[in-house]
């Protein structure tokens, strides 16, 4: 693979964008084709590009980008539906992929996306932004370096801004989505299987529509993704893991806190705030033998996106997969489960009750 990587881009949308604007500070990766089929989606494209987007040729598929020849590898940012359709064609070529989450909106179309990245020569990533926020590595390496003793307990919160408008407001149904738990809770149940190694057993999740979009209605059609919920995931060592969501909750401090309680200690991150704090058990009345620190994150980094300079991290990464310079960290089966326990809690919210992951076909030992 030569040390440039010509990428193309399929769907240049909000997230396609933030692509773009971190391709253009990695080095080696040069941008040469875009496909999306919406010209409003196109412009904002080319804004992103700027001076560079007079050499980008402009397709209005992923299909007729690859055709060209002009890519040696694809990202793929499409609505969230769209993901099996753009990815059939690039992976019959057999090129380096990186699809955004979530993998699909269906389990079985992420199974098809699973079972044909497998095949590939070349690597498929599927992108979890949320693994590469500088504090949340520092994070997931203490945990796994013992630091917490034996892991027990994991939870996770987010509270955060309502979804964005997207064209054709196709992110309001969970048709298009996945719905709520599979479309952006996919992130947080990757990170639960990526720092508890090891596979979901059941899940229960109590979740529903309550502050946003309860007035919005398109074409008589009201939306239907959850807006708030808990979600508790059990998995197969017996270590239990537990989403808070809340998606009308702007004003708070930091969007996500994480937090992992082993058999010595706990350990907390805080996003954007950057602090990991330590706590060691000390005994009852001791006094508290608390480390409180901030992970910087690389300014640059930090302005090419929305994820707390994560999208760049990955990037770097993905980069180096292609080059064949690296590992694959985050593979199609990693979003397969992601969706797999993403639908889980979508069943459990539903229908209110416990939902086995054997239901699903997954087993889980």
């Amino acid at each position: 693979m030569p040390q440039v990587v010509r990428y193309g881009l399929v769907g240049t949308g909000m997230m396609g964008v933030e692509h773009l604007n971190n391709l253009a500070v990695t080095p080696g990766a040069v941008v040469t084709a875009i496909a999306d089929p919406v010209e409003t989606s196109l412009g904002w494209a080319r804004r992103a590009l700027g001076d560079r987007a007079d050499g980008v040729a402009v397709f209005a598929d992923g299909a007729a980008l690859v055709r060209s020849g002009q890519v040696d590898a694809v990202i793929v940012a499409s609505p969230n539906y769209t993901h099996r359709s753009v990815l059939e064609p690039l992976l019959d070529a057999g090129l380096p992929i990186l699809c955004e989450k979530p993998l699909a909106t269906t389990l079985e179309d992420a199974r098809w996306v699973a079972e044909h990245a497998a095949r590939s020569p070349a690597p498929f990533w599927t992108a979890m932004e949320y693994r590469y926020m500088p504090p949340a590595v520092e994070f997931i390496d203490e945990i796994h370096s013992g630091r917490i003793g034996a892991l027990r307990m994991l939870s996770i919160r987010e509270h955060r801004f309502p979804f964005l408008k997207k064209v054709g407001d196709w992110n309001r149904f969970s048709q298009n989505t996945g719905g709520t738990m599979v479309e952006k809770c996919c992130h947080f149940f990757d990170l639960m299987r990526f720092i508890i190694r090891s596979e979901p057993v059941r899940v229960y999740c109590s979740g529903s529509m309550d502050v946003n979009h309860v007035d919005e209605n398109y074409q008589g059609r009201r939306p239907d993704i959850i807006d708030n919920s808990y979600t508790t995931v059990e998995f197969a060592n017996g270590v239990r893991a537990m989403l808070d969501l809340c998606m009308f909750a702007e004003g708070a401090e930091n969007q996500e806190e994480i937090t992992a309680v082993g058999d010595k200690a706990r350990l907390d991150v805080l996003i954007p705030e950057g602090a990991i704090v330590y706590s060691p058990r000390v005994g009852f009345r001791n006094p508290k033998q608390v480390e409180r620190r901030v992970v910087d994150v690389d300014a640059t980094a930090l302005a090419a996106g929305t994820h707390h300079g994560s999208t760049f991290y990955q990037h770097q990464k993905f980069i180096a997969a292609v080059r064949g310079e690296g590992p694959v960290e985050v593979s199609a089966h990693d979003g397969l489960m992601a969706v797999a326990i993403g639908t889980a809690a979508e069943i459990s919210a539903r229908e209110r009750r416990v939902v086995e992951m054997t239901e699903l076909g997954f087993l889980t030992h």
